[in-house]
């Protein structure tokens, strides 16, 4: 559907890579495929060119690449090395524009590398005073602004550790996180818009930190609304807290594995794994990500439309290392209309467009045609994530939006913090296909006695370690949460939970998810938490989520068991649902709720989500003989109320 010119392809940063390689081990690699086979054969060569390539500000020096790299978990890498994080991405600190923000109210706020640079100084400094220091939690409740980007950053000069929620969470959805990891500082801003609607986030902080007593001092940004700072205990707003000189502004030299982010993924169980990413692993692979795979280079424009919430704002913030200005946005896509963030690409000149499948598919049906908005002259990628990019999506891309763009859906998780199959400049497009695997990423499908397959459907797993491996879960001395989560399946290889096809010519079919999570608009959601809130209703006896294919995208369908004598009325219906958008997130919502007779379960006591939604997608259910109960999955068979 799209295939680099010649000039495109000799002059990207894939090419210029691979002319390193070949240049410092006297190698001959003509193309992508015998790039991407030397970083997987040689990946300890491969990682330690990389990290010379790309000039990570560093101070001591590693004594080797890893330690052993099919160690999984496990891995050591670059032991030895210091650096700091934030260092590497304010390497710039001229007047290039380093952030842009957009308010779907029209707001636009512009920052420079130099003014970045200073504003994190100051706040460094702040941070410091107050007494936070290296390991210490520091929490994000905010919009996608740029003081969060700069709370973050001055967090990571220190080497505290910073986590963040989206202010659309419920109050127990952000108590489940924040409260496994016991955060000192939290961030906030007074609300938030979304949809032409003004929403407050201080009535729910205060009753967020009534149950999160770790909590020693709160920082509020008066975004959208004034607000007195004296309602929120050991409170004060962000200019009151910045430090106004820069005299002793520095940064902490700190290990490649030290932690830098504490992420949420949600299991089937229990609470949502809180998962530590390192400062060295994040930001080698991000490094990877941004300069081979999209070609980022100073010059561009980069954008990603996402909540801070979720791994692809991490990711965003990252291209600040590259140079390139990082436009943000925080509201509704579609406010006041289907136009608002095509008009937005227009106005700021974005070259790197990151959206969702669900986005292009919603702009197809509501009849948007984004080339009669404008030519684009300046989009030369728009990427995808969240949910597989259907065939008829690139079609709408290439026939509605752009001909001479590269399409690069791109797939990897919140637990590497980053992708397994993504873009290449040097590759061309093809439709339905994402175009690579990533370098030194040795992703394979199995099939389910463990053997690698080609051309079929498989198990996505990764067989050899990789720099953004999570180091550790919080709060599991024994890794025994981060082994069961990803090494139970396959012993010793990293299994993900999504089907994976990989063709014989190095192309990439996902096709969501293998396990019980649920990812609506890609983002992954725990049935647990579902669970929980369902539990508050006295009529519901027992539920089951499931995440049903639907469109482009995947809903979450939500079964009941009612008490006997009652019925699940659409008075109830709409408790429920609004119960679990109050207390969860609006994406933990049930598109639907439906009335069952039975529900699954093991011999052990546990729910079987995957063979609920293997039957309603007409697959096998494998191991019927683990259930207790197997005949109820015959309840579940040809549901007339699956069909709308």
């Amino acid at each position: 559907m799209w295939t680099p010119e010649d000039k495109q392809i000799q002059t990207s940063q894939m090419m210029t890579f691979m002319h390193f390689v070949n240049k410092r081990y006297n190698l001959s690699l003509r193309d992508y495929n015998q790039l991407y086979n030397w970083s997987i054969e040689k990946a300890t060569d491969f990682w330690g060119c990389f990290w010379e390539y790309s000039d990570i500000i560093h101070h001591k020096s590693f004594d080797n690449v890893v330690d052993d790299i099919h160690h999984m978990p496990g891995a050591k890498w670059f032991e030895g090395v210091t650096l700091n994080f934030a260092e590497n991405l304010l390497r710039y600190q001229d007047d290039k524009v380093a952030i842009c923000f957009y308010g779907e109210d029209g707001n636009q706020i512009s920052l420079t590398y130099s003014e970045l640079y200073n504003t994190v100084a100051r706040l460094s400094i702040s941070l410091r005073k107050m007494g936070i220091k290296k390991n210490d939690r520091v929490a994000g409740f905010m919009p996608n602004i740029p003081e969060t980007i700069i709370a973050m950053l001055a967090t990571s000069s220190i080497g505290a550790i910073w986590t963040s929620c989206s202010p659309d969470f419920g109050i127990k959805g952000v108590l489940d996180r924040f409260s496994q990891i016991e955060p000192k500082l939290i961030f906030t801003a007074s609300g938030y818009q979304y949809n032409g609607k003004q929403i407050d986030c201080l009535e729910k902080l205060q009753k967020i930190l009534s149950d999160l007593p770790s909590v020693e001092k709160t920082v509020i940004v008066p975004f959208i609304r004034d607000c007195n700072a004296v309602s929120i205990t050991n409170s004060l707003l962000w200019n009151d807290f910045l430090e106004s000189k820069l005299d002793d502004f520095y940064f902490e030299e700190l290990p490649f594995d030290h932690p830098l982010y504490i992420m949420y993924s949600s299991g089937t169980t229990g609470l949502p794994k809180s998962i530590v990413h390192s400062s060295g692993g994040t930001l080698i692979q991000h490094l990877k990500e941004l300069m081979l795979h999209t070609d980022l280079r100073r010059d561009d424009n980069i954008f990603y439309f996402t909540t801070c919430g979720w791994m692809m704002w991490n990711w965003l913030v990252s291209s600040l290392g590259v140079g390139a200005t990082v436009i943000l946005y925080d509201g509704s896509p579609f406010y006041p209309d289907g136009t608002a963030l095509l008009k937005m690409a227009e106005k700021a000149g974005i070259t790197v467009f990151g959206t969702s499948a669900k986005y292009i598919a919603t702009l197809e049906s509501i009849g948007i045609k984004p080339k009669t908005i404008s030519t684009f002259p300046k989009l030369r990628t728009i990427l995808s994530t969240g949910s597989p990019l259907g065939e008829e999506n690139y079609d709408f891309v290439y026939n509605q939006w752009k001909e001479d763009v590269q399409l690069s859906s791109i797939s990897g998780g919140t637990d590497i913090i980053s992708c397994f199959a993504l873009g290449n400049p040097t590759l061309p497009i093809r439709r339905g296909e994402l175009q690579c695997r990533g370098l030194g990423m040795k992703v394979e499908s199995f099939d389910e006695t463990g053997e690698s397959v080609y051309d079929c459907k498989g198990e996505l797993v990764c067989t050899q370690a990789f720099p953004s491996m999570p180091i550790y879960f919080w709060d599991d001395n024994k890794n025994e949460k981060y082994k069961a989560a990803y090494f139970e399946t396959f012993p010793g290889v990293w299994h993900h939970g999504d089907y994976i096809n990989i063709n014989s010519q190095g192309g990439v079919q996902i096709f969501g998810r293998s396990d019980a999570t649920l990812n609506p608009g890609g983002v992954r959601i725990g049935t647990a938490e579902i669970y929980q809130a369902v539990e508050r209703f006295p009529e519901i006896k027992d539920s089951l989520a499931i995440g049903q294919p639907w469109g482009n995208d995947e809903r979450i369908v939500l079964f009941v068991i009612m008490e006997e004598n009652f019925q699940l009325t659409h008075e109830l219906t709409q408790k429920i649902i609004k119960y679990i958008q109050e207390s969860c997130s609006p994406r933990h919502m049930p598109k639907k709720i439906i009335p069952i007779k039975d529900i699954p379960y093991t011999i052990n006591g546990k729910k079987v989500e995957l063979a609920v939604k293997n039957i309603i997608q007409d697959m096998e259910v494998k191991n019927r003989d683990s259930l207790i109960n197997p005949e109820v999955l015959d309840y579940y068979k040809g549901l007339r109320e699956l069909r709308s």
